[in-house]
């Protein structure tokens, strides 16, 4: 049986008028290095983000919030931050800020599988309460 993978994550939260602090969860980063792994999905509802701020830009936030798993890929479509290494793109994304778009703390966790990880993790802490995709 083959060891399991330990990962690196962090959510990913819209915070509407940021000196409120109020934020919804609208995604997750997973980093694995070592599998040379990082993937961001984002799933994210402008009702919920409208609800703390009804004046907030919901194009602005898609458009930002899109850049962020093309980031994860890589290349030249990530600009300049997708020559960087996983790891380093990784950090530049989790880096705290005080934007819109912000990441909570990084955590670790283990896991099997990778991809059931990322699932497992926006169920808990993205997808709201009985809309889980998977059933553990």
């Amino acid at each position: 049986m083959p060891a399991p993978h330990t990962y690196d994550y962090a959510v990913i939260r819209v915070v509407p008028r940021v000196e409120r602090g109020e934020f919804v969860n609208v995604g997750v980063i997973v980093c694995c290095a070592r599998e040379g792994h990082l993937e961001a999905r984002i799933e994210w509802e402008a009702d919920r983000v409208l609800a703390l701020d009804p004046t907030s830009d919901v194009a602005s936030i898609a458009a930002n919030l899109a850049a962020i798993p093309l980031i994860c890929a890589g290349g030249p479509e990530a600009g300049p931050i997708g020559r960087l290494s996983i790891r380093e793109r990784f950090d530049w994304l989790v880096a705290p800020r005080s934007t819109m778009i912000q990441t909570a703390p990084v955590h670790m966790g283990r896991c099997d599988r990778l991809d059931d990880a990322i699932e497992h993790l926006l169920d808990r802490m993205v997808r709201p309460p009985g809309r889980a995709r998977r059933t553990r």
